[in-house]
């Protein structure tokens, strides 16, 4: 399971995501990025992030270390913004935080360059994850210590929304003709046979065994949170093998 940490102070909140996350300080003395379980996208956003960014980690790419955060309402009588008092009210319990990558910039694809294989690697990922929130609008990357690293996966596998239509869902073919990018010509095909057979079973389930059980119960359809960690899993599975063939919108269509 993820490290978890409980908050001592709340800091401030980033108003830069639709969720409101604030910065917060831990008992582990560690600055964090928190994702509140009251915010409007409920905890399955919070799930997304685990899974995607979980999943991302082990195949390579850079993404903030997450850990979960148990947080006490009492934190948030001080805070003089009702919107986020109550934000902190209604988060009592576990939530979602990311470390604070202090001095990272907002990823520009103006002002850096990035190379067509760890392109074709963000990609392919994106597109077995079904981001749809990785354009040139919003990247959701950031520039720290000269690399890139990827933020904000709340917004993938839109199937765990309608668990019913799962399987069609996540048959889709994914659109990167916005993605940011897109212009960095990316080697999809290189990162197919490098990351796809790594997209095991077993690796599956490792990573879905770091989402709290609290996140997990009381989903409709569901007996148990390991029932539901598999429905996460098979999508993924599926996907892996083939989605490569299925990405459009790059030029060229590689």
């Amino acid at each position: 399971m993820l490290t978890e940490v409980t908050a001592t102070r709340y800091i401030t909140p980033l108003r830069e995501g639709g969720s409101l996350p604030g910065l917060v300080e831990a008992d582990d003395l560690g600055t964090y990025v928190l994702k509140f379980s009251g915010a409007g996208q409920g905890r399955k956003t919070l799930v997304a992030e685990v899974v995607c960014g979980e999943l991302a980690r082990r195949l390579g790419l850079r993404v903030p270390r997450l850990v979960t955060v148990e947080l006490d309402p009492v934190l948030g009588l001080g805070e003089p913004q009702q919107e986020v008092q109550q934000l902190l009210k209604s988060s009592g319990g576990t939530n979602l935080g990311m470390d604070f990558l202090s001095g990272a910039l907002g990823f520009d694809p103006l002002a850096f360059e990035v190379g067509p294989e760890e392109a074709g690697r963000i990609v392919w990922f994106d597109a077995l994850v079904n981001n749809v929130d990785r354009s040139w609008r919003n990247p959701n990357m950031l520039r720290h210590g000269g690399e890139l690293w990827l933020i904000d996966h709340g917004a993938t596998m839109i199937w765990h929304h309608n668990w019913p239509g799962a399987a069609a869902s996540a048959a889709r073919p994914y659109d990167a003709s916005d993605h940011a990018l897109r212009t960095f010509a990316p080697d999809i095909a290189s990162a197919a046979a490098a990351l796809a057979p790594r997209v095991t079973e077993e690796l599956l389930a490792e990573v879905t065994a770091e989402i709290p059980d609290v996140w997990l119960a009381g989903e409709p359809g569901f007996d148990t949170p390991d029932d539901l960690r598999a429905a996460y899993a098979r999508p993924l599975a599926a996907r892996a093998a083939t989605v490569h063939q299925h990405i459009h919108g790059l030029e060229g269509d590689r």
